[in-house]
């Protein structure tokens, strides 16, 4: 039976080169651009930074990053609590009537199309504001609700995954001994699956930061995002002050996935020598 011939290793080495040139090529353009001292992003006029110091005199531009980081950072907590529910509910809870439907409903927004979500959430709220009066207007309130909802579903596929991969000896052990199961949840399985939370904060929190489609359906008069400031100053004409903001992001996120993948790394690695540990006890 003939085999497959094995890549050499070089073409390995040219394959891997030129996805990444793909990917992250663009993006170094961006960042050297934003040192561009001309008006125009696609002439070069010499290196500078004033588009940096430009940053920091547009109020509007402040306002705009105020508002993503309020409703990315709390939409992200709410979203690791209700994704920590409804994943318990799917993996721990074992079999129970109308258990397809609501893992249906869970996994439902991770294929729903943005328009299509951004639209029944207008009008959803539309019609409870007719009803009942809440939400009276339109504005952070109801794009913070829109970003909960469908972040909750990526954070529940993250938790539910992590759920199923755990080792339930460990949870057993200590409810033989005695322990309460609240208790084991807090000191055996929370800890345990600490860095699935950390990551899908993380993805919560990006993808919170990141939305424009279903912000722009649900949002209101004086509640512009930054992506929304973004997408409607590119229209009128790409600024080298688009460029310098777009690295500053570029280098937020970079630290701060660095420092999540760090300690998720540190965890799971603990995690495996406190398992290994209590195998050979």
């Amino acid at each position: 039976m003939s085999q497959l011939p094995v890549v050499r290793s070089y073409w390995r080495y040219v394959i891997l080169f030129i996805g990444f040139t793909f990917l992250y090529a663009p993006m170094l353009f961006l960042v050297i651009y934003s040192f561009n001292s001309s008006k125009l992003v696609t002439v070069w006029a010499g290196w500078s930074v004033e588009w940096y110091f430009e940053l920091f005199k547009d109020k509007e531009l402040h306002q705009a990053i105020g508002r993503s980081l309020t409703i990315a950072f709390t939409a992200a907590i709410v979203a690791v609590i209700l994704g920590l529910m409804a994943a318990i509910v799917l993996v721990r809870m074992g079999k129970f009537k109308g258990e397809n439907g609501f893992a249906f409903m869970i996994t439902a927004p991770l294929v729903m199309p943005d328009v299509i979500t951004g639209l029944s959430l207008l009008l959803l709220f539309v019609a409870l504001g007719e009803l009942i009066g809440f939400p009276a207007q339109r504005g952070m309130l109801t794009i913070w609700l829109a970003h909960v909802t469908f972040c909750t579903a990526y954070v529940a596929v993250v938790i539910s995954a992590r759920l199923r991969e755990m080792d339930k000896s460990i949870e057993e052990a200590a409810l033989d001994l005695g322990a309460s199961p609240l208790k084991v949840f807090f000191t055996i399985t929370l800890p345990m699956i600490l860095p699935a939370l950390l990551a899908g904060f993380m993805l919560a929190f990006t993808l919170s930061l990141d939305d424009v489609v279903i912000s722009g359906f649900v949002s209101g008069p004086g509640s512009t995002t930054l992506p929304m400031w973004i997408f409607s100053s590119v229209k009128l004409g790409v600024s080298p002050k688009i460029n310098a903001l777009a690295s500053i992001i570029l280098l937020v996120v970079g630290i701060a996935g660095f420092i999540a993948w760090w300690l998720i790394a540190k965890k799971e690695k603990q995690n495996w020598k406190d398992l290994q540990r209590s195998k050979h006890a």
